[in-house]
């Protein structure tokens, strides 16, 4: 399975976020998946792509050009694959079709934007792919209250709110990603309800 993880490129964050998603990293690899990313090698981006070079794994970053010619931020230089894109836009399109499934690791603005696209485009029935938060450390613990809030005020319907799921164990969201089965909800559903 090729596992998009999106996150942090920030190299300011605490170690214990670098260290568990480096373990991730590695715990994708030896069960037998390969990576796709945003090709940063600092941050949590870099220590998903070590932890996945670490275990044996495959590793294909997407990148804008731009991001290498104006050195936007540090690239993973150990990239099985490396694919240069024109925008961000076709950065983010080309690693949600190359994914089979995702995860979401702390992280800020970036990856707020990657997690909310990929849930749009579910719900919108463009693709059935799993979506897990790696909620280390209770980094997404707000973010899980305020989405449930949203669905109780009817801004979004239950099932949307169902349609990720969020850890705090490795272990189980790569248990939850090899046994993921969409549930066959029409998008309508999950965009209107009944």
């Amino acid at each position: 399975m090729k596992i998009c993880v999106f996150g942090a490129a920030s190299a300011h964050i605490d170690n214990k976020y670098i260290f568990l998603v480096e373990a991730l990293g590695e715990k994708i690899a030896k069960r037998g998946h390969s990576l796709v990313f945003g090709c940063g090698g600092s941050g949590l981006m870099g220590a998903a792509a070590r932890g996945v070079k670490r275990g044996g794994g495959y590793v294909h970053g997407v990148v804008p050009k731009f991001f290498r010619d104006e050195s936007v931020e540090q690239l993973f230089g150990q990239c099985d694959k490396i694919s240069f894109t024109d925008t961000m836009a076709e950065r983010k399109k080309m690693m949600e079709d190359e994914a089979d499934a995702f995860i979401v690791v702390p992280g800020g603005i970036g990856t707020f934007e990657e997690f909310f696209e990929v849930l749009t485009l579910k719900q919108l029935g463009r693709h059935d792919k799993a979506i897990a938060i790696y909620n280390v450390d209770g980094y997404y613990d707000n973010l899980e209250k305020f989405m449930k809030e949203v669905a109780e005020r009817k801004f979004i319907t239950f099932k949307a709110y169902e349609m990720y799921s969020y850890f705090g164990d490795a272990d189980k969201i790569l248990d939850y990603l090899e046994n993921y089965k969409p549930d066959g909800t029409p998008w309508q559903k999950l965009k209107i309800g009944d």
